[in-house]
């Protein structure tokens, strides 16, 4: 058992104040495992722990319970609340039968008006905590980054990873024909060149590095023909279809041929993310004046409300076991490197619209 006057900010008291501080205070106990308060509870005052030790956690990182410190008995908590009269940031549970003191807010400020120099001791004592937690999240926040980082890299690996397996087993058959082991090799080696792209925009990305664009006057109709066709193919693992409601238009557009194809993969992957069962993706082209709109229809169940204003955040997800929110981050990247824009929303007979515009070049 300790007593108040062996804490520092209360030890320079004199023996009046000192004397004042036990009648203001009121002792409270509780049992093992007991909430003090709650992250959000109301400021209402100070704590000082005479006996046992209390467990302060707070939800950092990417929504994860962090345990930001222990408190033993002789040590204050919750001393926020005497300064900004602000819900709890933090929660506070008893980790073994503990007894502390409370010092309601009105009494400590009375207390501050009667010795000055306490409120110096005070304001001390919070920024050293400040410090102490911004150390916590921080580290806390690195740690989650790399967990997402390395689940975005596998989530987008296991489809090319699909394909290579599925073409090396053909390409083995005793039946394959020169001509089945030469379509086998040639998908094989345009999944490992999907991997390496995905990689390098993925470390440009998390890194903040700026992205070398190679621009290249290509005809989008030859283009989105061939990459659907490959896309299709893995998406037919899943049951899902891929049909065009008009074509695509034979108009030559500056493109990077290296990353625009990520656009692609990522909004079509989703697409069958969000359609367990299998279905279908329709592609629609609309060409204005200046633009070309590529957008893609899914048959899922539409886009939630609480990620729709979010979407095209870094690390936004919602309702996905294995969502990283890295995806359509890296899309709307990918089009803004294009001078293009990115939107979505829902369809009016359901289902998710995922779009991107292209300008047409003016030569």
């Amino acid at each position: 058992m300790v007593l108040l006057e062996s804490n520092k900010l209360f030890g320079d008291l004199g023996p009046a104040d000192l004397e004042w501080l036990r009648g203001a205070a009121r002792e409270l106990s509780f049992a093992p495992n007991q909430i003090i308060f709650k992250e959000g509870d109301a400021g209402d005052g100070i704590f000082f722990v005479k006996e046992g030790m209390v467990r302060i956690s707070a939800v950092a990182g990417y929504g994860d319970a962090k345990v930001l410190s222990r408190i033993p008995p002789g040590e204050l908590f919750g001393e926020m609340a005497v300064l900004d009269n602000q819900p709890r940031s933090a929660s506070a549970v008893a980790e073994e039968a503990t007894s502390v003191y409370f010092i309601s807010q009105a009494d400590m400020e009375i207390l501050l008006d009667r010795t000055p120099r306490l409120a110096n001791a005070l304001a001390r004592e919070i920024i050293q905590r400040f410090r102490q937690f911004n150390r916590e999240v921080l580290d806390s926040e690195r740690m989650a980054l790399v967990g997402r980082f390395a689940g975005s890299v596998m989530h987008d690996l296991k489809n090319s990873l699909n394909v290579i397996g599925l073409s090396a087993d053909m390409a083995v058959m005793p039946e394959a024909t020169p001509e089945m082991r030469q379509v086998s090799t040639a998908r094989i080696q345009k999944q490992v060149e999907r991997i390496s792209n995905m990689v390098n925009e993925l470390l440009d990305f998390t890194r903040g590095n700026p992205t070398n664009v190679i621009m290249t006057l290509v005809d989008y109709k030859e283009f989105v023909e061939q990459l659907i066709e490959e896309i299709r193919t893995e998406v037919a693992l899943k049951s899902v279809t891929i049909e065009y409601v008009n074509p695509p238009p034979p108009v030559m557009l500056r493109i990077d041929p290296r990353r625009l194809p990520r656009v692609f993969h990522n909004l079509t992957g989703n697409a069958v993310d969000a359609m367990k069962a299998g279905g279908k993706i329709k592609i629609k082209f609309t060409r204005t004046e200046n633009e070309i709109l590529t957008e893609l229809q899914d048959t899922g169940e539409g886009i939630a409300p609480e990620i729709l204003g979010r979407l095209f955040q870094a690390f936004a997800t919602y309702g996905k076991d294995n969502g990283t929110g890295l995806g359509l981050s890296i899309c709307k990247k990918i089009v803004q490197d294009h001078h293009g824009r990115i939107y979505a929303h829902n369809a009016a007979e359901g289902g998710a619209v995922f779009g991107f515009s292209l300008p047409i070049p003016v030569d």
